[in-house]
């Protein structure tokens, strides 16, 4: 009798992946949408994409020329399609799939998938979430080009989230809705744009489709938003929005520099929030807005403020005493250097006048004689300083406080708590761009030659933080749903589990082939069976 052989594939979370990819038939939509380039392609576009969105979620961090053996290793049967090798998924492959994708127009293909999408999770769309960021980008690409005639995105140099201006950089624009936080909308955007300008585009070319589609109620986004022509175009669609007020307008300044006289009223929900409410006519736009507090949040900020007025204080007091060590040639000279002193400082003032004192100078070595005259004579500054109770009052005066504004003048549909609850949301679009960011997850920063597969790779991106957001979603909705829980990290029960945490307790989840044919999952425990169950039954035949 032959000796058995066996195999064994690492399964994972994958299979979670893959699963929701099937369930949200996203290779299907991007076949149906793109014609195959190649009769004899041993992998569709389709299922190209579903391979890149496996690879990003798999947290390997891969370049596209190392899939074939991130897959090596992988049960690809079960993971994309029957008769797909690792080798079939090489840099040729996906990079003509890349193709294929910016062919097609990303940001409007993404925009009807994420649509279906929405509608097939029976997410309501309260409100939808927007901001931008940046991404680092290696290499020399079309920045010695002119970008008023490229086609696609102009790779170069901009405004840096990640404090890197030496970089050049790509933009990803994105959409959120606010309860699962599944991105309906990308657009990738040259590396020196700027948010405003790009915020005003997305309302114009894209927002009347958002309303038609998903019919949402809010649309909520940082100051970035709050801009009288981006605000003008907002009413005349008659959308209604929620933004932050830049402290930079005078109206807001003035509020804010009135806060603590102002009347506050707690917010219903929240324990450390007070709030105000005044209109406003900001862009001649009828509006309201809300000036809230934070204490928590202010007591913090204090204790923040007073150690740099610390630190800042004693570097002024430091460069007073490094200038009365200095020699000037004159008494004007001495007396200048003081008030260039005081013009820089921030928080020191000078206690009186500063006193100049002459230091006379000789040529010769010893103690001169008595009658000897002078050579010349230095004149150096001295004075005294201090920080004025004022200026600590006036820099904490502000600490806490923040204003909100909203066009939605009807207070029964939507109070204080509400504003501030459905603003808060705009963490579900700033979270997805810190997983988009994380280490693991694909590149930190994208090393494609070509400024199209580069838009393509942003989509992908996106892609993968769809399938990320709607694995969570549906977890944590069918536990709560079945009454069922899930340990949490400290193995407690909970519902509402992070999907990185899930992936996690996913590993040493294995398919043993014996003898090429007979297969088997290996490794599976009562937790992991729970979420396999709960999802159903197209992720148990992934695991079965």
């Amino acid at each position: 009798m032959p000796p058995f052989q066996y195999q064994f594939k690492s399964l994972n979370h994958l299979g979670l992946v893959a699963a929701m990819c099937r369930e949200l038939k996203i290779a299907e939509y991007i076949d149906a949408r793109i014609t195959n380039d190649s009769d004899v392609r041993n992998v569709s576009i389709g299922q190209a994409v579903v391979a890149m969105i496996i690879n990003g979620l798999g947290f390997s961090g891969q370049t596209l020329y190392m899939f074939p053996d991130f897959y090596e290793d992988k049960p690809i049967d079960r993971l994309i399609g029957e008769g797909i090798q690792a080798d079939h998924l090489n840099d040729k492959i996906l990079g003509r799939a890349l193709d294929s994708l910016y062919d097609a127009g990303v940001s409007d293909l993404y925009l009807h998938l994420a649509i279906k999408v929405v509608n097939h999770l029976k997410l309501p769309c309260k409100a939808l979430n927007l901001d931008g960021t940046s991404f680092h980008v290696d290499g020399d690409y079309n920045s010695n080009d002119d970008p008023d005639d490229l086609k696609c995105i102009h790779i170069c140099r901009g405004y840096s989230r990640d404090h890197r201006p030496d970089l050049n950089q790509v933009v990803l624009q994105l959409m959120t809705e606010n309860e699962a936080g599944i991105p309906v909308f990308m657009a990738p955007a040259s590396g020196n744009v700027n948010d405003k300008t790009c915020f005003q585009e997305i309302i114009k070319k894209h927002l009347s489709c958002f309303r038609a589609a998903l019919n949402s109620h809010y649309l909520v986004a940082d100051a970035a938003m709050y801009v009288a022509e981006t605000l003008q175009l907002l009413d005349d669609q008659k959308q209604r929005f929620i933004s932050r007020v830049p402290l930079n307008i005078k109206d807001a300044k003035q509020l804010v520099g009135k806060a603590p006289a102002v009347s506050l009223k707690p917010v219903e929900g929240y324990e450390d929030y007070y709030f105000a409410q005044v209109p406003s006519t900001y862009g001649d736009v009828q509006q309201r807005w809300f000036l809230f507090l934070n204490k928590k949040r202010r007591q913090s900020e204090q204790k923040t403020l007073i150690r740099k007025m610390e630190k800042q204080s004693l570097k002024e007091a430091r460069d007073l005493e490094k200038l009365r060590k200095k020699a000037f040639l004159c008494e004007d000279d001495a007396f200048q250097a003081f008030a260039l002193w005081q013009k820089q400082s921030k928080l020191c003032q000078s206690g009186s006048e500063p006193e100049v004192i002459r230091k006379p100078c000789y040529s010769g070595k010893g103690r001169p004689p008595s009658d000897s005259k002078p050579d010349h004579f230095e004149y150096f500054v001295h004075g005294v300083c201090f920080v004025a109770c004022e200026k600590k009052e006036h820099a904490q005066a502000s600490l806490g406080y923040f204003i909100l504004s909203t066009n939605e003048l009807d207070q029964n549909r939507l109070h204080a708590g509400e504003l501030l609850s459905t603003y808060k949301s705009q963490q579900q679009v700033e979270g997805g761009f810190r997983f988009l960011k994380s280490p693991d997850f694909l590149v930190s920063s994208l090393y494609l030659k070509k400024p199209e597969r580069i838009e393509s790779l942003l989509m992908v991106m996106t892609l993968c933080l769809m399938v990320y957001a709607a694995i969570q979603h549906r977890i944590r909705h069918e536990l709560k749903k079945q009454s069922r829980v899930f340990p949490n990290q400290k193995k407690k029960p909970c519902q509402n589990p992070t999907a990185r945490w899930v992936f996690f307790c996913f590993q040493g989840i294995n398919v043993l082939t014996v003898n090429n044919q007979e297969q088997h999952v290996v490794g599976l425990k009562e937790k992991q069976l729970t979420i396999i169950q709960i999802l159903g039954i197209s992720y148990e035949s992934v695991y079965s």
